[in-house]
């Protein structure tokens, strides 16, 4: 255990060494989970040269994808101790350290892709990203990470009645347990990095996750049942430490604003096709997709709503977020 939280304290203590071996070069060092096959991965890879770019060499990033540096707790809290620049998480686990992002797991949130695009891209995304920055966590932006459904090793999910007993893999949120639980299933929190041999061993029955990153993490291979009961859409965030973006400078934050931007409008357009390959590649392998009535669905998890009655600024802002238009 010991050496294995050294291994990542080594790998950042060589970035700084790298930094302040070519003081005229900035290098910002960004850890995230994901495969590097994985579009959202693309899409930071897209933002490292366009920083490149518009810097002129002078400000750069260095990637470790793949849990090099931890799960999304760990790099969150690199991030707020100004050990780790920036890292990509989904919005289910900021929940737990900005308690207004559990917004993003009511289920059936948004009406279609475009209305939750208005809310990430106008003034109520642009508030929620702020909110970080009492947490030493400045959001930088909103990553689409499509709509989540369930996935299942023996037997199909068509109706809320499928789920019932079923261990489901949930995210370390609390808005997502209490959604499997409403759902009849049996919530189990487990890191994403652990879940493809929890699901071989049968520790768990299922998961719930997008289209691409149920295909790039190969979950397929051990699931042949997916449910197109599309139950949230919960975006990635990107963010950066208030620690180093408050040492940048001006232009170098002009510049990181600039190149994200690009990655976000970047990102979409590889999401779409990601997710079109997803689905052929998932049905090549054997893969057996369903399209259930997701009224059941959404009938059993109003109840969610009961979570907010006594947090009147939660209810507003999942007011706004539907009236959004």
């Amino acid at each position: 255990m010991k050496h294995r939280f050294l291994f990542p304290v080594f790998l950042l203590f060589l970035g700084v060494i790298s930094c302040n071996s070519h003081k005229e070069i900035k290098i910002l060092r960004l850890a995230h989970g994901l495969d590097t096959q994985h579009p959202v991965h693309k899409a930071m890879v897209i933002l490292g040269e366009r920083l490149e770019e518009k810097s002129g060499g002078k400000l750069k990033l260095r990637i470790y994808p793949s849990a090099q540096l931890g799960g999304e707790r760990e790099t969150l809290e690199l991030l707020q101790i100004g050990s780790l620049d920036i890292t990509k998480v989904s919005a289910a686990v900021l929940e737990n350290f900005i308690p207004e992002y559990k917004v993003f797991s009511v289920p059936y949130l948004f009406r279609n892709k475009e209305h939750s695009f208005q809310v990430f891209d106008g003034e109520i995304g642009q508030e929620l990203l702020n909110k970080g920055n009492k947490f030493r966590l400045r959001g930088l932006t909103f990553y689409d990470a499509g709509s989540r459904s369930f996935y299942t090793k023996e037997n199909p999910i068509n109706s809320p009645k499928d789920l019932e007993g079923l261990k489901i893999r949930v995210q370390k949120s609390n808005m997502a347990v209490a959604m499997v639980n409403d759902l009849g299933g049996a919530p189990t929190p487990i890191s994403y990095g652990e879940l493809y041999t929890a699901l071989q061993q049968g520790v768990v029955d299922g998961a719930e996750n997008n289209l691409p990153s149920f295909y790039t993490s190969k979950h397929y291979e051990v699931c042949k049942y997916y449910s197109m009961d599309q139950h949230t859409a919960v975006p990635d965030v990107l963010l950066i430490g208030l620690d180093t973006w408050e040492i940048l400078t001006e232009q170098q934050k002009k510049w990181l604003q600039e190149a994200t931007a690009e990655s976000t409008v970047a990102q979409r357009k590889l999401w779409a096709a990601s997710e079109k390959e997803s689905l052929e590649e998932i049905k090549k392998a054997g893969v057996n997709v369903i399209y259930p009535d997701i009224e059941p669905f959404e009938e059993k998890t109003k109840v969610i709503i009961n979570m907010f009655k006594e947090q009147p600024e939660m209810l507003e802002l999942i007011k706004k977020i539907k009236a959004t238009k």
